[in-house]
């Protein structure tokens, strides 16, 4: 067969957000050390420890993530890729049956109504995004990629006037 396979990995950066959330996450941990520690003494060691642990396994890995994207022939899978150690699939779908394709700041896409909005880009203000409109279990969504020009002359053939560069 003559399958054509590309994948692209883009690095989410993180943004005022992810500090605040960090921020709490360490604030929450030092409030609950204090608690335990005027409750069961030195033991609250011990706890705080366990809680930093916990912390570190399942909360401060998630602010680590990478978005790649799948390409085999016409179909688009996307992952996430969190501290480079697990994945999970985000959303797989036919870019040959969306509506249109284009940067995200291109006044085409401004009539379109959508009602779920997928953002897989790194967040950069600085780099192009592209956004997929498409029909996704009944609902118009708008995803928000950021391909590399490999990526899009891989999408260029299979969308031909439904592709757009403006």
């Amino acid at each position: 067969m003559n399958d054509s396979m590309y994948e692209h990995i883009v690095p989410r950066k993180p943004g005022p957000i992810d500090l605040i959330k960090k921020f709490s996450v360490v604030f929450l941990l030092v409030i609950i050390f204090f608690v335990a520690f005027m409750i069961i003494g030195p033991f609250a060691i011990v706890l705080i420890l366990l809680l930093g642990f916990l912390a570190n396994m399942f909360v401060f890995t998630r602010f680590n993530v990478e978005y790649e994207y799948a390409l085999l022939n016409h179909d688009i899978e996307i992952d996430a890729i969190y501290s480079k150690q697990k994945r999970k699939k985000l959303l797989s779908f036919d870019f040959q049956k969306a509506e249109i394709i284009a940067p995200s700041n291109s006044p085409r896409l401004n009539a379109i109504n959508v009602e779920k909005v997928y953002d897989f880009s790194s967040k950069d203000p600085e780099v192009r995004t592209f956004s997929i409109i498409i029909p996704l279990n009944q609902r118009r969504t708008r995803i928000i990629i950021e391909p590399d020009q490999g990526m899009i002359n891989h999408m260029k053939p299979w969308m031909g006037s439904k592709f757009h560069f403006d």
